[in-house]
């Protein structure tokens, strides 16, 4: 059993949302029929968790900003540092914008490439490649 069924991320404009979140998401291997039901559009991939995007029910809101309570980040676990790269590269062109570019995170282990991005709505993502320490990189 996974240890999360679904997340929900509530957004000002949804239909924007969904032009940034579908390239990512179908990148990862995640599909979408991008019909809205009951104030959503979801993603997922067989068998596993759920990603839904909720039209916010007040969407004059101010966007989230990482650091406060509430959202931090959602990390993508990738098999290389090209994936890495590619998806940071996929989700440029989707509208995000770039938090911290592709690189290594010293800090948290030789092996720890990542970038990190956000949408519209300050939703931050990242995309992480962290091999275990025995094996080595591609």
């Amino acid at each position: 059993m996974p240890l999360f069924d679904h997340l929900g991320l509530t957004v000002a404009d949804l239909d924007r949302a969904f032009a940034q979140w579908d390239p990512v998401l179908t990148a990862l291997g995640c599909v979408s029929d991008g019909s809205e039901m009951e104030g959503g559009m979801a993603w997922s991939r067989e068998g596993e968790t759920e990603l839904i995007l909720y039209r916010a029910l007040e969407p004059a809101g101010e966007p989230h900003r990482s650091g406060r309570i509430g959202w931090q980040h959602l990390a993508f676990a990738l098999d290389s540092h090209a994936d890495v790269e590619r998806l940071h590269r996929i989700a440029l062109d989707a509208g995000w914008s770039t938090v911290r570019d592709p690189k290594i995170f010293s800090r948290f282990s030789d092996r720890y490439y990542a970038s990190f991005v956000e949408d519209d709505n300050g939703i931050r993502i990242e995309f992480v490649h962290n091999p275990p320490c025995s094996a080595r990189e591609e």
